[in-house]
């Protein structure tokens, strides 16, 4: 049992996170191991994520009246994933570490560009690219139609 200095000390830590956080999500980690968490916490740290685990009561309190919406099912143990650089990093390493270590980490919701929004919306946002990725995507489809016609007129040269 937690002392009630305690639980206000770890509530207003949890609120200053909700607060600074760029975007939030909310996962279920049942059944997670300690080796696994470390190798969690570590790829988190590499990618400038956070990561807080947190009693179901207090995360309802610090995440109460801090975006629109209605705050998604918080069911299981739970953690958050934040981020305060990047709106899609914290939904995306949760997805891809979800994508190695089946059934450890579910993405129950979170909260995007003010507004709380449920696991679906949620891990279609986590599969977003990054933005090197799009960067790249973007130039292919640029120099898509000019390797085409340096293609065509190659054929053409050589026909002659």
């Amino acid at each position: 049992m937690l002392l009630k200095s305690k639980k206000e000390e770890i509530l207003k830590e949890l609120e200053q996170i909700v607060k600074k956080a760029k975007s939030l999500v909310l996962v279920n980690f049942h059944g997670m191991n300690v080796a696994d968490e470390t190798l969690l916490r570590r790829n988190f740290r590499e990618k400038e994520v956070g990561y807080k685990i947190g009693r179901k009561t207090l995360l309802k309190r610090a995440l109460s009246g801090k975006a629109r919406g209605v705050l998604p099912e918080l069911s299981g143990e739970v953690a958050i994933a934040y981020s305060s650089k990047d709106d899609i990093a914290p939904a995306r390493e949760i997805y891809n570490f979800g994508l190695t270590h089946k059934g450890l980490l579910n993405i129950l919701g979170g909260i995007f560009e003010g507004e709380f929004i449920g696991a679906e919306p949620m891990l279609a946002i986590a599969m977003i690219p990054n933005r090197e990725v799009l960067y790249a995507k973007l130039v292919n489809i640029i120099n898509s139609p000019i390797q085409r016609l340096v293609a065509v007129l190659n054929q053409i040269a050589k026909s002659k």
